[in-house]
């Protein structure tokens, strides 16, 4: 039996936009429950008196569609399929950029049929190029992200109902968010298993064939170079010297190509600087962090070695789920983790892992001494007792991940 729950943060933000002729995209890396959103928003509708027999999903990576991986072939299977239905056809397809020109088939089916389209796609370049010339201003994107530390305490317990919210911690550190784990009960070695098996399908499917790359070695390289260093200040030029001291020489560009070739596919994220005086994004130096650090753990270890990494990669990916914009903030010679932005709102996060010493303590909270602005400042760190001062709110990681909202 699969587990399901609401994920009512994405189903809030889609709800609107049910039953309207705007497409529905959603995006995000593989299996972090895109599918799973289609499914909770046709049990809406079901729910909501509309026919199931109005439904018409296609799954493309499901070998029994194949015939249908051309745009014209997918067209004229739904105007078939569409003949018998009275009233609006609600269409839903997994994994659309399977399909060859999928653009033209959508725009036709919207312009021609009485329909509400859902689309799911693994990578970023679906919204890209001749996308926007086709839906321009005719879709709108969800990112689907996996699990929040606040969804896996509801499914894991479900597998631990005794467990203290410390443990619960400790395994999601361990195992992250990928919500199939919750159907292996969250095992070790199962749990290992198949996150190395999406890390494995991510890399050969939305990375190597989707942009062609032919030197494996090198982008696993690179791919292990980043995930070692999530959150660190990064340079291509740092891991062009990194790679000839492996007697492998690499261009920066080509560097940079693979990097994005990864953002794409949702598997890393990209930070950009900037400089909190002169109010400008600096160009180079940007930080990374990986969709899932429960992945990490599984293909390349070491998330309780370096659990300040690995806090910083948990509070970035909380930050995007909430719909802000992120950047890192440097003012003078010191930065700020997490300057993040939403709609007129603004908050600053530094994180760190134990504020135990008087130095680390004057170092976290010392980086706003110069942030005259009157907008939430936060430290967020393991310690239990609370440390707040002039003004700056010090929280521990699971309140402050589990908190409705913060301000």
């Amino acid at each position: 039996m699969i587990l399901l729950i609401k994920r009512e943060t994405y189903m809030s933000r889609i709800r609107p936009f049910i039953g309207n002729d705007l497409i529905k995209v959603i995006t995000g890396i593989r299996r972090s429950g895109k599918s799973v959103m289609l499914e909770l928003v046709k049990e809406e509708l079901a729910e909501s008196g509309i026919p199931t027999g109005q439904f018409i999903s296609i799954n493309f990576e499901d070998m029994r569609n194949s015939r249908l991986l051309t745009a014209n072939a997918l067209h004229e299977e739904i105007l078939k399929r569409t003949k018998d239905i009275e009233g609006k056809a609600y269409l839903f397809f997994d994994e659309i950029q399977e399909v060859a020109d999928w653009e033209k088939c959508i725009n036709s089916l919207r312009i021609s049929l009485d329909c509400d389209i859902y689309i799911t796609g693994s990578n970023a370049k679906l919204l890209s190029g001749e996308l926007a010339t086709y839906l321009a201003g005719r879709y709108v994107e969800f990112v689907v992200y996996p699990f929040s530390f606040s969804e896996f305490l509801e499914l894991y317990h479900t597998v631990d109902p005794n467990a203290t919210i410390q443990q619960n911690f400790q395994k999601y550190l361990l195992f992250g968010g990928m919500p199939y784990l919750a159907n292996l009960r969250y095992a070790e070695e199962p749990s290992r298993q198949y996150l190395t098996d999406v890390f494995n399908s991510v890399q050969l499917k939305d990375i190597v064939k989707r942009n062609k790359v032919r030197d494996v070695d090198l982008l696993e390289r690179i791919i292990a170079y980043t995930m070692a260093n999530v959150g660190t200040t990064f340079s291509a030029t740092s891991l062009v010297k990194f790679l000839k001291s492996e007697q492998r020489t690499v261009a920066a560009e080509t560097v940079l190509n693979y990097i994005k070739y990864c953002c794409d596919a949702y598997l890393l994220y990209q930070v950009k600087r900037e400089d909190l005086q002169g109010k400008q994004i600096l160009a180079s130096n940007e930080k990374y962090y990986i969709a899932d650090h429960g992945i990490r753990e599984a293909v390349f270890g070491g998330n309780m070695r370096d659990i300040n990494l690995i806090l910083e990669n948990i509070v970035h990916m909380e930050i995007l789920r909430r719909g802000y914009t992120v950047t890192v903030g440097r003012f003078g010679n010191r930065e700020i983790d997490f300057v993040c932005h939403k709609r007129g709102e603004k908050l600053y996060v530094q994180v760190a892992y134990l504020l135990a010493t008087e130095e680390t303590v004057a170092r976290e909270f010392g980086v706003y001494d110069h942030i005259r602005d009157n907008y939430p400042k936060y430290v967020v760190t393991m310690d239990e007792i609370d440390m707040s001062r002039n003004g700056i709110k010090h929280r521990n990681i699971r309140d402050f991940l589990t908190a409705d909202e913060w301000n």
